[in-house]
């Protein structure tokens, strides 16, 4: 289903998953009702009654075993989101519905705890926003990320998270304290330094030089925050990398990644439509370009080549963002690791211990 472009959402198609049976089309009967205005668009929160919290991940391209998703769906509305197909498992659009029907979790910190707290738990780092931004604006009132951290903060239990919110610096209070133990590592991810870019990019989201002074501010508090330049986009943000990095650095950043665009499922059919809406001009530019780096496909699903492409183009990109990290003294060192040794099991028995 078509629609205009709606201020401050990412997605301009509202279309069906891949699992619906029917296509629904708005149309014009000859009875005025394509003309009649829409009701007012709004972001709605549904409670969702989780079993369980943690999800064990056995891919080699993803630097954690554990995941934590607080939300289904994120408000930022990012057109680029590969976990907009994810919406389809709720028989809702990857579109317009992945950014404003949103599903939260009050009881994860609960149900993290019972899963912490089972013998066969082994306690490896758990990483936050894997799927959804546990900092999206609808965090402001839930307050389910904060649960979480005072729980993995209670037990000592290592995590990373991934945001591009100024929300994050509201738990600086618990985040310097398990920095203190390496428990944490953080990355704000920075698409794009152009801000009428990111405003079509990321509605929702805060502005690049937001985001660059919330990784002054977690650096400074002695959080240790680095810089995910993702996703690069051919013809379109992929020019801004050395910058971008560049302006991390000056900001306290000493860690960094990147990865390429990935079109999964409906998103690819959802970011090609927002391509011609803002950037007509540009739109099989960056759409041949990014199938020479995806082996001809529109998207590359396999280990080992999803995340950063293949081909020339792709063997550049890596060139310069690793030239880039060597001048500006990023991604030096050894790999800060996470301390897994402090965990403290909780006690969900309420009697104390023995030793």
């Amino acid at each position: 289903m078509k629609y205009e472009v709606t201020k401050g959402r990412g997605a301009t198609l509202q279309i069906e998953g891949r699992f619906e049976a029917v296509a629904r089309e708005r149309v014009d009967d000859g009875w005025g009702a394509a003309e009649e205005a829409l009701p007012p668009f709004k972001t709605t929160v549904t409670v969702e009654s989780a079993k369980s919290i943690i999800v064990r991940h056995d891919s080699p391209d993803l630097p954690f075993d554990y995941s934590l998703n607080a939300y289904r769906g994120c408000e930022h509305g990012c057109i680029y989101c590969y976990a907009r197909p994810s919406h389809a498992y709720m028989n809702l659009s990857p579109g317009l519905d992945f950014e404003s029907k949103l599903f939260a979790k009050p009881d994860a910190a609960k149900l993290l705890r019972a899963e912490l707290a089972k013998p066969s738990y082994r306690c490896s780092p758990i990483a936050l926003g894997a799927n959804t931004d546990h900092y999206q604006p609808i965090e402001r009132d839930w307050k389910i990320t904060r649960q979480i951290l005072e729980v993995l903060a209670e037990c000592k239990h290592p995590f990373s998270i991934v945001t591009k919110s100024a929300l994050i610096e509201r738990d600086l209070d618990l985040l310097t304290q398990m920095a203190r133990d390496d428990l944490v590592q953080v990355f704000i991810t920075v698409t794009t330094l152009d801000a009428d870019v990111a405003r079509k990019l990321e509605p929702r989201a805060a502005s690049p030089q937001r985001r660059l002074r919330t990784i002054r501010a977690l650096n400074e508090a002695g959080v240790p925050c680095g810089v995910m330049v993702a996703p690069v986009i051919p013809f379109l943000t992929d020019a801004e990398l050395e910058s971008v990095l560049q302006a991390a650095y000056e900001h306290g950043a000493r860690t960094a990644g990147y990865t390429l665009l990935r079109l999964p499922y409906e998103l690819k059919d959802l970011f090609k439509d927002w391509l011609n809406v803002h950037y007509p001009l540009k739109a099989e530019h960056v759409m041949s370009r990014l199938r020479e780096m995806c082996g001809g496909k529109e998207n590359d699903s396999e280990f080992g080549s999803r995340f950063r492409g293949n081909g020339l183009f792709a063997e550049l990109l890596v060139k310069r963002f690793k030239l880039a990290c060597e001048r500006l003294g990023l991604n030096q060192g050894e790999r800060m690791s996470l301390d897994t040794s402090k965990f403290v099991r909780p006690n969900l028995s309420g009697q104390g211990s023995l030793f």
